[in-house]
């Protein structure tokens, strides 16, 4: 199989675990060589290795085209699995005729801030911190988990985002609360990676603290929550608060607007998706706007902030 990986002269037939595992390995090597990011190749990797457990020969384009369409999949994720198997004939130097799923676009989930809150409270050190990072910056889970310490100014609460899928290079603040979780496990010496090298123990880790959460507090919305629900939540709460479609793209990393406009249409928050506290003094003000909350008015040399529940 080293052999087809690298000049394509591998015929269709039967496939072996043992040499599915190897073509699946050298795949990943190929689109790492390529460029492509870790989330791009893990994705892939996973969908042909569910496949080839259901049953597909992944050296035979019409048993992976009738494994896609026996699977209980929305036309999204089959598209997915078409592209991931494409990459790979690419890499074999082999084509094929492939299905036409389009995929159906959805409208993200938002949770409220009080389940993310809770997801993070219900994970361990390094894991809440991560999702606290996710939560403050918007950052795409890649690029997160590249951060290096060297990436994090933590006298000015500013880090350097490194971008991935044709993004651009950001600057952001982060909270003092950040800064205080980063800092409980910061590593003196070196300037590695924050959060590890191993992506996928971190996934499985994140599912572990999510459905246990869920399960204590009896809220099966906190199970909808992703990675890049973090991304969809800071979104469409800058926009919310700015209504500045172009500040919230910066954010993001964006290239085309058209990837932001949809957080547009996720603002539809109600007074009662709010909390009221009210500021008397210059410090009580400080600690509403470290929390989260917006300032609303002054009425009676009182300060009203109010924060989305």
């Amino acid at each position: 199989m080293e052999g087809a990986a690298k000049n394509g002269t591998q015929t269709p037939g039967e496939i072996s675990k043992e040499r599915q595992t190897e073509l699946l390995f050298n795949f990943a090597w190929w689109m790492k060589k390529q460029g492509y990011a870790e989330s791009t190749i893990e994705g892939r990797v996973k969908i042909l290795r569910i496949l080839a457990k259901r049953g597909a020969d992944l050296l035979n384009p019409e048993s992976v085209k009738e494994a896609i369409a026996e699977q209980e999949w929305s036309m999204g994720r089959k598209a997915n699995a078409v592209d991931a198997y494409s990459c790979l004939l690419l890499m074999l130097g082999e084509t094929w005729d492939p299905p036409i799923y389009k995929k159906v676009d959805k409208l993200p989930f938002i949770p409220t801030e009080t389940e993310i809150d809770q997801l993070i409270a219900g994970c361990g050190k390094k894991t809440a911190a991560l999702l606290q990072l996710l939560k403050e910056t918007g950052m795409r889970i890649g690029e997160a988990w590249r951060l290096r310490w060297v990436d994090i100014d933590f006298e000015n609460r500013t880090l350097m985002v490194t971008p991935e899928k044709g993004s651009e290079p950001r600057i952001l603040r982060i909270s003092n609360t950040l800064v205080a979780m980063l800092q409980s496990f910061r590593r003196v010496e070196g300037g590695g990676r924050i959060f590890g090298r191993c992506l996928k123990s971190q996934r499985r880790l994140f599912y572990k603290f999510r459905r246990r959460t869920a399960e204590k507090l009896k809220n099966p919305r906190i199970l909808r929550i992703t990675f890049h629900t973090f991304r969809h939540w800071k979104a469409t709460m800058e926009y919310h608060k700015t209504r500045d479609i172009l500040y919230v793209m910066r954010i993001l990393g964006h290239k085309r607007i058209q990837n932001t406009l949809k957080y547009t249409q996720l603002v539809n928050l109600g007074d009662s998706d709010y909390v009221a506290r009210v500021a008397k003094t210059v410090e009580e003000a400080c600690q509403l706007v470290e929390a989260g909350f917006d300032y609303v008015c002054e009425i009676d040399g009182a300060k009203l902030f109010r924060k989305r529940k």
